[in-house]
């Protein structure tokens, strides 16, 4: 049997701090390895390494199929708020409605906005390797799941500043007023088994190009 390398290998993000913290701070590395792994000698040598796992798969929409219908949002927030708070769901549906200023006119189809060019489909997480929202959080309130790598916030650490909101490209993670805390997609799927026509779906990570 084909012994796998130390970069073949899959680690989750516990095992592999074990391992820097340990064994990484007494090695040096290559100009090479460290630009591939994004830190510097200086890191490494006091233990301060630190990967975040790719995730295993993403929320992914096809437009052609989706009729705006809000149902995502709804199963969304139902699920992980125990209420129907599209306001806050994990993926915006609502913020592709807008049809421009004013009312649709008669060429509402060629007009400003995703509904007024007729098209539907909701905003969802990218689950990004470089997380923005990540990064933003002051209280290091947003990790990657050591399952399913999936960016996750820690409601107990969480201190609703919108700080995540704010770095998000697609301003996502959504503090709701109610609780003070943000929250953000974890690829549950829950979106996904209620939509009526399957327009949402939860791809590999491996598949994410060809279902795009």
């Amino acid at each position: 049997m084909e012994k796998k390398g130390f970069f073949d290998k899959e680690y989750s993000r516990r095992q592999f701090l074990k391992m820097s913290g340990k064994g990484l701070a007494s090695i040096s590395l290559t100009a090479s390895m460290l630009s591939l792994v994004g830190c510097t000698q200086e890191e490494v040598d006091k233990g301060e390494v630190d990967v975040v796992p790719t995730p295993t798969g993403l929320l992914v929409v096809n437009r052609a199929k989706c009729v705006g219908c809000q149902r995502c949002e709804l199963n969304c927030t139902l699920l992980h708020d125990k209420k129907a708070a599209p306001y806050i769901s994990r993926l915006k549906m609502r913020d592709n409605l807008y049809v421009g200023e004013g009312e649709p006119t008669e060429d509402y189809k060629h007009g400003d906005g995703i509904y007024g060019l007729w098209t539907f489909g909701p905003t969802t997480c990218k689950q990004c390797l470089d997380a923005k929202c990540m990064q933003a959080c002051p209280v290091k309130a947003i990790y990657a799941d050591e399952t399913t790598g999936a960016r996750m916030i820690n409601a107990d650490l969480c201190v609703g500043c919108g700080a995540c909101h704010n770095a998000c490209p697609w301003n996502l993670p959504t503090v709701d007023p109610e609780t003070n805390k943000s929250t953000k997609c974890i690829t549950c799927g829950a979106c996904a088994s209620g939509c009526p026509t399957g327009a949402l779906s939860i791809v590999k990570w491996s598949d994410v190009v060809s279902a795009l």
